[in-house]
């Protein structure tokens, strides 16, 4: 009976020992495979992701309630060009000429002595409020109106605008002076007057704009514009 029973012992752990190497050969393979899916899986997602970012680029664009809601509402513009510039040049046209229509007293061009809007102008702004200055008051007049004339014309164009600027930003000072000499602060900035007429801060909006194209230039749709880009043109070819 013992070798009778013998030969079954010996069969079974045979046995045993097969079904334990073939379950360590199956768990070797199945983490190789779950390891090569992974390194797949992996491989998948770090190439797709970049096209996601690219997709969601063109398709999510920014829109202008963004732009007015967003973080860009606390933004400054670094470059004012493109889209940027577009106000400028209504800002510089329309500005030129207001100029001269201030420039020309008493007709239609300016510095018309002997008529009574020139004399007007003499009489009751520049010698009572200007009569420190050296000459005539009639020359000083003829001036004012030379520059507001001329000068909003070429401001207008955008054909020499830093100067024109600088020039009108001058008249303005003084016209800002006159007005706070004659008339005061009118209250500012809480009081009121009675016909709402204030009259410094016009000449002080036109001083801003003045110093803003003196600093930055005249803009687009200018003859400045035109003269530099075929100035810096010029010097590109002779560099080259």
């Amino acid at each position: 009976s013992a070798v009778l029973s013998s030969p079954p012992a010996c069969g079974t752990g045979g046995l045993q020992r097969q079904r334990q190497h073939f379950d360590m050969q199956s768990a070797a393979r199945c983490m190789f495979a779950l390891s090569v899916l992974n390194a797949g899986v992996s491989a998948y997602r770090g190439s797709s992701m970049p096209r996601k970012r690219h997709s969601a680029s063109i398709y999510l664009k920014e829109t202008t309630l963004d732009r007015l809601t967003g973080p860009k509402l606390f933004k400054t513009v670094a470059e004012v060009k493109g889209i940027h510039a577009v106000p400028l040049v209504p800002l510089r046209v329309l500005t030129g000429l207001l100029m001269i229509h201030h420039g020309s007293e008493g007709g239609f061009w300016p510095a018309n002595f002997g008529t009574p809007g020139f004399d007007g102008f003499v009489d009751f702004i520049v010698k009572p409020y200007f009569g420190f200055l050296p000459g005539e008051p009639k020359l000083w007049s003829a001036v004012h109106d030379y520059a507001e004339f001329y000068g909003g014309a070429l401001f207008a164009l955008g054909f020499l605008t830093r100067p024109a600027a600088l020039t009108l930003l001058v008249t303005m000072a003084a016209a800002v002076y006159f007005h706070l000499a004659s008339t005061g602060w009118q209250g500012f900035p809480f009081g009121h007057v009675e016909n709402y007429s204030y009259n410094f801060e016009e000449p002080t909006m036109y001083a801003l704009i003045f110093l803003l194209f003196f600093f930055n230039g005249p803009g687009p749709l200018s003859v400045d514009a035109v003269i530099y880009s075929k100035v810096s043109q010029e010097r590109e070819d002779d560099s080259l």
